[in-house]
């Protein structure tokens, strides 16, 4: 039985075309399935257009339309969905839609890193790709979030992009791909499915702040957060989760003043782990009461805790941390997280 493909449009270099003041996104999904005549052996395709923006001006409201527009579709009888997406924040949208969406239908993003009109462009190729993955049995009925680019097919929580040009643009650091596409045949590398917690909201109305940690970097932004009573700070660390001294005397007021801190780590693999003394090392964060990201990036832990604020009380630090603690991205043998 054929599968049937729901195609969301949302703009991104997969879909922009060059003018006088730049490339913008001006082709529709129907345009560019049928520069793919080989997906309709695949699946029956309907195309939908959702926003058409470049990713790097993507907002709450066009991700919240998204996740709309994915529950009608798959509650509409869609076996899986396929939505296209620039590069730059593509990894972040993937990331927020597997928090939210909670189905049993596979959703693969994917895009391009060059426009329809250059020279040996791989929009085509990509979003061949993500079709055969969202209509392939190994994914149908398992559900969770992936990007779909060069033939490779990853999950949303581990993948990001590791190159601002070249065509294998996303890898999964400290781990593979979930499968490989080929001309004929997939090989499955890991189980695939959801590697995140459920949440229960789509909003992201919640003020989260993301700091950078760094040779020198003193308190002055961590202050005019405090300040500002945000709803919570996301600090992107050195190595283990580390930071400077200034910077952790501010999360300590942060944390004095209800505000949820998350600590990251700027390196692209490995967890964050409370190793070190001193006023800004991890251990001394810990006992603050900092919340440990484990290993996701900043960009990822920002949109999980704007979310989890939303769903649970910023001041509940017990709720949040174990939202983050129990998530490691990993399923086990019986599939539970």
């Amino acid at each position: 039985m054929t599968a049937s493909i729901t195609v969301l449009g949302t703009g991104g270099t997969i879909a922009s075309t060059p003018g006088e003041d730049g490339a913008t996104p001006s082709k529709n999904s129907e345009e560019l399935i049928a520069a793919v005549p080989e997906i309709e052996s695949y699946a029956d395709i309907e195309a939908v257009e959702v926003v058409q923006t470049p990713s790097f001006d993507m907002d709450s409201e066009s991700l919240t339309a998204i996740a709309e527009s994915t529950h009608t579709a798959i509650d509409g009888g869609a076996d899986g969905v396929v939505v296209t997406h620039g590069t730059d924040t593509m990894e972040e949208s993937a990331f927020y839609m597997d928090l939210v969406l909670g189905q049993s239908a596979p959703v693969v993003f994917t895009g391009a890193q060059r426009r329809p009109d250059e020279a040996s462009p791989d929009g085509s190729s990509n979003l061949l790709t993500a079709v055969r993955a969202a209509s392939h049995e190994q994914f149908r009925g398992v559900g969770g979030v992936y990007i779909a680019f060069d033939e490779e097919v990853h999950t949303a929580r581990d993948v990001t992009k590791r190159h601002t040009s070249d065509l294998s643009a996303f890898v999964s650091p400290d781990k593979c791909p979930v499968a490989r596409f080929t001309r004929e045949n997939v090989r499955m590398l890991r189980e695939p499915g959801s590697r995140s917690i459920s949440v229960e909201t789509t909003a992201l109305s919640a003020d989260v702040v993301t700091v950078m940690s760094g040779v020198g970097v003193g308190a002055r932004q961590l202050n005019d957060a405090i300040e500002a009573n945000v709803d919570g700070i996301v600090v992107e660390g050195t190595g283990l989760g580390n930071t400077t001294s200034a910077l952790g005397d501010a999360i300590a007021k942060a944390l004095e003043a209800s505000i949820p801190v998350v600590i990251t780590s700027r390196c692209q693999g490995g967890a964050v782990a409370p190793i070190y003394g001193t006023p800004g090392g991890g251990e001394t964060l810990r006992s603050h009461g900092v919340i440990e990201g484990g290993d996701l990036p900043a960009h990822k832990a920002r949109l999980k805790l704007m979310l989890l604020i939303e769903e649970f009380d910023r001041r509940d630090l017990h709720t949040l941390r174990k939202a983050f603690e129990t998530d490691r991205g990993e399923k086990r043998a019986d599939g539970r997280r």
